[in-house]
């Protein structure tokens, strides 16, 4: 057990009721209830931020963001701990399976139903659609893109290089949209990317992990998933999951029928003769 959930624990007794209310929060979701704001932190508990941030003292810390780097230090040596675990001992595939079916789980009730449906308005209604990720999550935003476009026109891929970026950015502006996916570690590039999109004017979908992205304050909307390892090995599944009900939801804005038939045709037409 990590030394931040044992030592929340031991004080339990000797806390008056709301910093009593703030640790059962805090363990009830941990570490994630830990990673927001303080005020997010003690609306959850039905508290005052000062009962919240007397807890965070009381515990040793100097300020809210000092513990939040404790609790995130935390995290890092658990993955690290992870991963030493499957090098030295044999793999369990069982364990693997019952970590991705838990983070699913999370990952789809962190996507509610008016998250998604603010999400798709913002893909619906944009002039442009740019999709971009890290050097893993990349494919999540190659699979919205290659799907989007089959919904509706002007949706792109982010390209690699700093001089195709560029280009993409020379006409963007508040009309459009870049949807990032940014995870541990957070990739500078994106990060590059999406400050000069938006001092351009264009909005930012967010998706992201419990610690949240360095990106998140410059989000209109921001979709923050539990990432559940299996294994050693980044859960791509549960980003590919959310961004199919991203999809499913713009696509009930778009009434794509027509433009997917056209679709079909055109791939039909441009299929090479039967030998």
């Amino acid at each position: 057990m990590e030394p931040l959930v044992t030592r929340l624990g031991e004080v339990y007794s000797e806390l008056p009721p709301g910093e009593r209310a703030v640790v059962r929060v805090l363990l009830d979701d941990y570490p994630f209830a830990a990673l927001g704001s303080l005020r997010a932190l003690a609306d959850r508990a039905g508290v005052s931020p000062p009962t919240a941030s007397r807890l965070v003292g009381r515990l040793g810390f100097g300020s809210f963001a000092e513990f939040q780097g404790a609790v995130r230090a935390a995290a890092r040596e658990q993955d690290h701990s992870r991963l030493r675990e499957f090098v030295t001992q044999r793999p369990d595939t069982h364990r693997a399976g019952e970590d991705l079916r838990t983070g699913m789980e999370g990952a789809l009730a962190a996507a509610t139903e008016p998250l998604l449906a603010t999400t798709a308005a913002c893909l619906a209604e944009a002039g442009g659609v740019w999709a971009l990720g890290g050097p893993l999550s990349e494919l999540a935003a190659e699979y919205l893109i290659r799907q989007l476009a089959g919904l509706r026109a002007g949706a792109h891929r982010v390209p690699d290089s700093p001089p195709a970026r560029a280009r993409t950015l020379l006409d963007m502006g508040p009309s459009d949209v870049v949807v990032a996916y940014d995870f541990r570690r957070y990739s500078a590039d994106t990060a590059r990317y999406v400050h000069a999109a938006r001092s351009r004017g264009a909005r930012l979908v967010l998706v992201t992990d419990a610690w949240e992205s360095p990106l998140a304050d410059q989000a209109e909307v921001l979709i923050r998933l539990p990432r559940e390892a299996a294994g050693p090995i980044a859960p791509l599944t549960h980003e590919i999951a959310i961004t199919e009900l991203i999809l499913v939801a713009t696509a009930s804005r778009l009434a794509p029928a027509s433009r997917l038939a056209d679709l079909d045709a055109l791939a039909h037409d441009l299929m090479p003769p039967a030998s």
